[in-house]
This record gives structure tokens, C-alpha cells and sequence, in this order.
């Protein structure tokens, strides 16, 4: 396994509106039902994908944006690292330090989590 680090950061709540509505989309792919949005992590370094993450590409839901999706787990929760193909291109609205984590609970929540809180997300050694 490999740990990436970072500190809880507010992100600008795209993911909710898309994981809501592509809800099926995503259970489909993870078997997991999402809480609809994300945790948002910033690294202390930059993150870049695996080779074969899982994918959700647009054609699939008639969309215009594909996310690659890394499991993983963090604070004991399984989980899934959402990366849109603008985000891992380094054209979107984050940079590659930035994290998207979607699960099938709302982790500020759950964790009483707030921004600037250290978390650590595991994730396979290769990706």
C-alpha cells in the first residue's frame, strides 16, 4: 500500500451535483451508492493516476466529462479517489495535488472533519 497525506480543504461542490445525478452510473462501476459529494484532500505532493484506474467515460451517461475512479481507503472507510480527465491533465479545476474522495458516507460528518485536519488515504502501491 501507499499512504498520500494532505490536509482537508474546501472544494467548489461540482462532484454533488454529478454524483447525484449519475448515481446509478456510479453504483454500477463501484458497487458502492455515494453520499453525494466529496471529501476533498490536498497532498502534500502532486497525485497522477494509475495506468487502469476504473472509468466512467462520458459516452456512457451522454455527458461531457470522463472520471477515473481509484479505490482506496481512508480513515478505515473503503473509498474511491474521483478524478475528472481535465483534473489529471492538469486543465481543470484542481491540480494534481488535489483529491476528490467519494464514499457511501459524508466524512466531515462522520469524522468531524474540518478543513485543515491531516488524513491519510491508502491506496495500491502502483496506483
Amino acid at each position: 500500500m501507499r499512504v498520500l497525506r494532505g490536509k482537508v480543504c474546501s472544494g467548489i461542490g461540482d462532484f454533488s451535483y454529478w454524483i447525484e445525478k449519475l448515481e446509478a452510473h456510479y453504483l454500477r462501476k463501484t458497487g458502492v451508492r455515494f453520499f453525494p459529494g466529496t471529501l476533498n484532500v490536498q497532498l502534500e505532493q502532486d497525485y497522477s493516476l494509475p495506468n487502469n484506474p476504473l472509468r466512467l467515460e462520458k459516452e456512457e451517461y451522454g455527458g461531457t466529462v470522463s472520471v477515473s475512479l481509484v479505490p482506496c481507503k481512508i480513515l478505515g472507510q473503503n473509498a474511491f479517489i474521483l478524478r475528472t480527465d481535465g483534473n489529471e491533465q492538469g486543465l481543470g479545476d484542481h491540480p494534481k495535488s488535489v483529491i476528490e474522495i467519494a464514499a457511501a458516507i459524508k466524512f466531515r460528518d462522520v469524522f468531524n472533519l474540518h478543513d485543515g485536519d491531516i488524513v491519510e488515504i491508502e491506496v495500491e502501491q502502483n496506483a
